[in-house]
């Protein structure tokens, strides 16, 4: 979403997150930094085996595309598992959730497009 936080910035809120949500933090996994890649977190949702879930940074590092991030949280769930976002204080644990987090998602998208119209406008009165 054309933020950029360092891994290292990271990791101290995601392990803060989890001392106060009494979370184990086992280890940190990286993406890779190339556009619109999600190779790394799928292939972390494939092995969630053992684990209670994933703890992300924040809800806007799940992939932008509508339909790969509903598969994606859909994989999550069905193997009943929790995704959890340090940023954001939130959490998808069920469907319900899972549709707040859409919702949150789609005015991001209809506020970036706003204010990116919004800035054509003022070049073209300029």
């Amino acid at each position: 979403m054309g933020e950029r936080v360092p891994q290292h910035v990271q990791n101290i809120v995601i392990k803060d997150f989890c001392i106060k949500n009494k979370l184990d933090f086992l280890l940190s996994a990286t993406e890779y930094s190339m556009e619109n890649s999600s190779y790394i977190l799928n292939q972390l949702v494939e092995n969630l085996n053992g684990l209670y879930g994933i703890v992300a940074y924040s809800i806007f590092q799940l992939p932008e595309n509508d339909e790969k991030r509903k598969k994606l949280i859909k994989k999550i769930l069905k193997k009943n598992k929790k995704i959890f976002f340090a940023c954001e204080n939130l959490q998808i644990t069920n469907q319900k959730e899972m549709s707040r987090i859409e919702k949150i998602w789609n005015i991001k998208k209809t506020s970036d497009q706003f204010e990116l119209k919004e800035l054509q406008k003022t070049k073209e009165i300029k």
